[in-house]
């Protein structure tokens, strides 16, 4: 089958071209910039683009699918081509779906955790060779990519997100994938250049629920009080199967979490995560995996990638990275690794990058998300703010939405990293948390490794 990608360098797009390279289709594509590790992952499967732009001489009447991404502009020139032509265009869900119509679709959504499970429940199978299809939004260790697809497999795990699945689609991607089995993790605001009232986006997540397939199930996640209300408030043809976070305990820096076998100590760490790990636990044994293996497999789990990452450790010291920017995740995220590391003194640091967290309507809703912290640090780019073309952010309004009196922000990224560099590591005991879907405006976070 001869498929042409618009925008094929995308992290998620780039990894779907690479599957259906794997599986066989004649692969071609196009874009106006491609950075690491797209370019060379695409260059040794010999489907780079040879130069950067757009063609619309690349788009002829023998392409089967053209697979539209987010990045495109809807006067695209090769999309315009195509729709001339008359050619079938998928946004990357639509295509997935179409992949999988005949698989057990596994859709995990959520505003937060979901990367956290999807890869759970592919660590599990992948530990005891069951094999699926999948797409999670996260470098997987053992995992060649992000996606996988297959004839044979009878299951598809998909990391179901909530923003929209095209330029010409303006569909929430995971109201596309038609779920056989699903699980929501929690709702919290966000994502609000799309949905500009919190009614709006929660809205998405029952539409979610109402595309589940007759007889389908729902996994939910019953601490989060919207998801509860939305979920017992669902009136369709589903079974429903709510988890809750399960017991545990940390002692000397591990975290042991409780099972019918005793307590056993996990790697992962953190009340979210191991309601994450509760919630994983359900879907895998809805796909045939039974209690004892899950635990036996999801002892070696040592997260996803970016997502509270150590990064760096000695006695004294520790260091992470992590993708948080929403509140509600900046939150637990904080709390976290303050209740991993009572003894250190954590400076939880957060980068101010997304659309929703530079807006100044939505920065009240970080109202206390890093009062775990003993010395809170927020960092944010005033060429950022310029850049998303959105009103100016003021220092004062930051300070003020934090509600927090220390609350240290960092508007140069040389002076963040001057900070950073000048704390105490020879002498006190540091817990590092970098928050950040960015990098604070060109950090290395190799050297972060060597200063701890």
């Amino acid at each position: 089958m001869r498929t042409h990608f618009i925008a094929i360098g995308g992290s998620a797009m780039h990894n779907l071209a690479l599957a259906l390279h794997n599986k066989g289709y004649k692969v071609t594509g196009s874009d106006d910039a491609i950075f690491e590790p797209s370019r060379t992952r695409l260059e040794k499967k010999g489907i780079l683009p040879e130069e950067m732009g757009w063609f619309p001489e690349k788009i002829t009447s023998d392409i089967e699918a053209v697979i539209l991404g987010m990045h495109a502009k809807a006067d695209n020139p090769e999309l315009l081509k195509a729709q001339e032509l008359g050619l079938k265009i998928y946004s990357y869900p639509q295509f997935l779906y179409e992949q999988s119509k005949n698989k057990t679709r596994v859709v995990i959504g959520g505003s937060h955790g979901k990367t956290t499970i999807t890869s759970m429940i592919l660590h599990v199978m992948h530990y005891h060779n069951i094999n699926v299809d999948y797409m999670v939004g996260a470098q997987l260790e053992g995992f060649d990519t992000m996606v996988h697809l297959t004839e044979e497999n009878d299951f598809m795990v998909l990391e179901g997100d909530e923003y929209l699945s095209s330029p010409i689609d303006r569909r929430p991607k995971f109201h596309l994938y038609q779920a056989n089995i699903a699980l929501i993790s929690g709702i919290a605001w966000d994502h609000i250049n799309v949905f500009p009232t919190y009614e709006n986006y929660v809205e998405q997540f029952e539409i979610f629920i109402q595309k589940i397939t007759n007889g389908g199930i729902l996994v939910y996640n019953e601490n989060d009080p919207e998801v509860k209300r939305v979920a017992e408030a669902a009136t369709n043809p589903i079974r429903k199967l709510s988890y809750s976070t399960p017991a545990y305990k940390v002692e000397n820096g591990t975290t042991l979490l409780e099972t019918p076998d005793g307590d056993m100590p996990i790697e992962v760490f953190g009340a979210h995560n191991l309601n994450n790990l509760a919630g994983a636990k359900w879907i895998c044994q809805n796909m045939g995996v039974d209690e004892a293996d899950f635990y036996e497999a999801i002892a070696s789990f040592k997260g996803a990638s970016k997502r509270l990452e150590k990064i760096a450790s000695n006695a004294n010291n520790v260091a992470y990275k992590d993708f948080a920017h929403s509140p509600s995740k900046v939150s637990a995220t904080t709390k976290a690794v303050k209740q991993q590391y009572p003894d250190k003194k954590l400076i939880a640091c957060l980068e101010l990058h997304t659309y929703s967290s530079l807006n100044a309507e939505f920065l009240k809703e970080y109202e206390g998300a890093l009062d775990a912290a003993d010395v809170a640090v927020v960092f944010y780019s005033p060429d950022a703010v310029k850049i998303k073309q959105l009103e100016e952010v003021t220092y004062e309004q930051i300070a003020q939405s934090f509600n927090r009196k220390d609350l240290v922000i960092y508007t140069n990224p040389d002076a963040f990293k001057e900070f950073l560099y000048h704390l105490k590591f020879d002498t006190e005991k540091i817990a590092l948390l970098l928050m950040s879907s960015g990098n604070y405006g060109g950090l290395n976070f190799d050297e972060v490794k060597n200063l701890i």
